[in-house]
């Protein structure tokens, strides 16, 4: 059972960001009140993305909104994603490592199969921004973050900002 008055924003270098999220069993009207709060921090962060982990819970859940708004978000539950095409590196931000914005390299396109809140199961493609958020988000519940995913001269540009955020941790 998820405690949703606990969910809040999750900063790196918390536990919770670095392992691999564990598979969601039944969905029922806890799981569907948490995709509300994490909607809830989503939006109230202005990000266009979220995972589980960033709501400080191990599940394998995320959700999008590429325009920002709940009405356009879509819930992906227990996802598989499958990448395509070639790799493109631009820059990304993530709500769980605030003021580090780095050039990160993913895959052009990716499709995900996921299951809704009605227990339905999905298949989503997308390209650009969209296959973007999906592999970021996706990272997420495998346990990695943009840290693990940037450059050494990134970490070295970003190392004061990281430092930062272990101090806050502590």
């Amino acid at each position: 059972m998820i405690d949703i008055e606990k969910c809040r924003i999750t900063h790196y270098p918390a536990e919770v960001l670095a392992k691999r999220a564990e598979p969601v069993g039944e969905i029922d009207d806890n799981i569907r009140q948490f995709a509300e709060k994490m909607m809830d921090i989503m939006l109230g962060n202005s990000g266009i993305g979220l995972a589980a982990p960033q709501a400080g819970v191990s599940l394998r859940m995320f959700i999008i909104s590429l325009d920002g708004t709940r009405a356009n978000t879509k819930v992906f539950i227990n996802p598989t994603i499958v990448p395509e095409g070639e790799l493109n590196s631009a820059e990304e931000g993530c709500l769980s490592v605030p003021g580090v914005y780095t050039k990160i390299s993913r895959h052009k396109k990716c499709s995900v199969t996921a299951t809704d809140l009605d227990g339905e199961q999905f298949t989503d493609s997308g390209e650009g921004l969209y296959a973007r958020a999906m592999q970021h988000e996706y990272d997420h519940i495998e346990g990695i973050t943009i840290v693990e995913r940037m450059g050494s001269v990134a970490k070295i540009a970003h190392r004061r900002q990281l430092k930062n955020l272990e101090k806050a941790a502590k």
